[in-house]
């Protein structure tokens, strides 16, 4: 069975939007975006690249797959991240159908979690979910996350979309990997413990 592997980037208050640029998700009011830029480093970098060979497909909401589409698919092949996403399965989790502009892009077969079910029963590598707060708190309240993987940043914002909300129960988890790069990031593993 194949494992699914959330990788989110969040500051130490749980914010996940807006990491990457000052108008990528204004949403609420949110106006601390690009808040990510300055903790990019070497190893940050190094840890990013070293899980793309285990992932053969991506599984992404709607609204992240529309940021990402609107960015990597015009990026150099010569930039390993452009060439892994963009040689990569997509699958996009939609209530509404419709057709997609970038590469090896597809809607996800059936909801969440029976779409997603369906993908882990394939043969293949890990696939990755990327950003999608929507779609990842379904993808916890369904027990469907093998793995997180949470590059938590020494930064506190205050407001802005939260990375874990409320659930129905607790849900225990076990670290298996650590890091802190140079500028404070600690990327964290975490897998769940099932019952």
């Amino acid at each position: 069975m194949r494992k699914l592997v959330v990788v989110e980037f969040v500051t130490l208050d749980g914010v996940m939007q807006g990491l990457g640029s000052p108008d990528e998700d204004r949403d609420g009011g949110f106006e601390h975006g690009g808040w990510g830029a300055p903790y990019g480093d070497e190893m940050l970098g190094k840890w990013a690249m070293s899980g793309l060979p285990d992932t053969d497909a991506y599984l992404l909401g709607r609204r992240t797959y529309e940021k990402l589409a609107a960015f990597w698919p015009s990026q150099p092949d010569d930039n390993p991240m452009a060439a892994h996403l963009n040689r990569t399965r997509k699958y996009v989790a939609t209530r509404s159908p419709r057709t997609f502009d970038w590469a090896n892009t597809t809607a996800l077969d059936a909801g969440v979690p029976d779409g997603v079910a369906a993908l882990k029963d394939e043969p293949g590598g890990a696939i990755g979910v990327l950003g999608s707060g929507v779609l990842v708190q379904d993808l916890i309240a369904q027990d469907l996350v093998d793995e997180y993987q949470i590059l938590l940043h020494p930064l506190l914002l205050g407001t802005g979309r939260r990375l874990f909300r409320g659930y129905d129960r607790p849900r225990r988890l076990r670290l298996v990997d650590s890091l802190v790069t140079t500028t404070g990031v600690v990327a964290l593993t975490y897998r769940p413990e099932r019952d």
